[in-house]
């Protein structure tokens, strides 16, 4: 397998991102990211765990009714990440 350049991985991060902002503050399983953007599920997995340690995306360990997550990650922005997206996509006008 080629070698993906850091130009093209910094970009499948800013879309995951995007992807994710998109999502709300609902969350997106690891197979529901790569589905929308057309990319394998072990490297989507991957930059998922780079943009982690960079506290821009964070893991989802519980549903919404209180049960643990096994086998499946499920992921979302972290609020910074968030607050920073919706500030961009909404840009305060200037007096």
């Amino acid at each position: 397998m080629s070698k993906i350049s850091e130009k093209k991985v910094n970009k499948i991060k800013e879309e995951i991102l995007s992807v994710l902002f998109d999502a709300g503050l609902r969350g997106m399983f690891t197979k529901q990211i790569s589905d929308e953007i057309a990319r394998n599920d072990e490297f989507i997995l991957k930059i998922l765990f780079d943009l982690e340690k960079q506290s821009l995306v964070k893991q989802m360990v519980h549903t919404r009714k209180g049960t643990q997550f096994i086998r499946r990650k499920q992921w979302t922005l972290t609020d910074q990440a968030y607050d920073a997206y919706k500030k961009l996509s909404n840009p305060q006008p200037q007096e």
